[in-house]
């Protein structure tokens, strides 16, 4: 991939973790080693009340800025609180297991920095990058709750459940004070903010690999949380 000299200078990493003590240390340093065509990295990790050892982990580590939230509040809250405390001209979320590669940030920020986006999506489902076989229903679930929120934002993503979503600093800032879901519902609702802003922004769509976990390897999404996907969607599209 060719080297750019970009006008961006500070890319924001926003990692929520919730009883990641396992895998937040390789989780870091796999993002500390990340190209991204030269940019400064602001590693931003906001620990969401976790019960194991991940705050004692990550408060070892140099260089990070470590936000401990005050009541458990969920995934989407962590991020709001992230997102605020952000200072890159583009910002991104990192889950905080080894699910999604920070070797791809590259690939992720390739279109922000080409001109063409103002929103990236990483999708599992595009492109030959290796994916880790899993579980069937998970897919039906996640292409239906995906065509639903196609159906209602008149985009056609092919994986809106996607954890690496990348902005351009001056698109967040227009949704962030609005952002209200607490939990899993924070994809189909900033899906649908962005989706109706005006004017309307570019929204461009990565193919990127996916070595998923099992319960048993600390999965967390569940059946409810399909539930309040699809409660989100019909909710911030319709009476946003």
């Amino acid at each position: 991939m060719e080297e750019k000299k970009p006008q961006y200078k500070t890319l924001s990493i926003v990692i929520p973790a919730y009883n990641e003590a396992a895998t937040i240390e390789q989780l870091i340093d796999r993002v500390k080693k990340a190209k991204c065509f030269g940019m400064q990295k602001q590693i931003i990790v906001v620990n969401d009340c976790s019960k194991d050892k991940t705050k004692d982990v990550v408060a070892k580590i140099a260089d990070i800025k470590l936000i401990n939230q005050k009541v458990n509040g969920g995934k989407g809250k962590a991020l709001k609180t992230g997102f605020e405390a952000a200072d890159g001209d583009i910002i991104m979320i990192q889950d905080a297991d080894l699910e999604y590669n920070p070797d791809e940030y590259e690939i992720l920020l390739d279109p922000i920095l080409h001109g063409t986006a103002d929103v990236v999506y990483g999708s599992r489902f595009m492109g030959d990058h290796p994916h880790r076989v899993l579980y069937y229903w998970h897919s039906v679930g996640n292409s239906f709750i995906t065509w639903l929120s196609n159906m209602m934002t008149n985009l056609n993503i092919s994986d809106m459940e996607t954890c690496y979503k990348v902005f351009k600093k001056d698109v967040l800032k227009q949704i962030v004070p609005k952002l209200t879901s607490p939990r899993f519902g924070f994809e189909p609702e900033v899906t649908a903010r962005i989706a109706h802003l005006k004017p309307r922004v570019q929204i461009y769509e990565v193919g990127i690999s996916y070595a998923g976990r099992t319960y048993e390897e600390g999965k967390k999404i569940n059946w409810k949380d399909g539930f309040e996907a699809i409660y989100s969607i019909i909710k911030f599209n319709l009476f946003r």
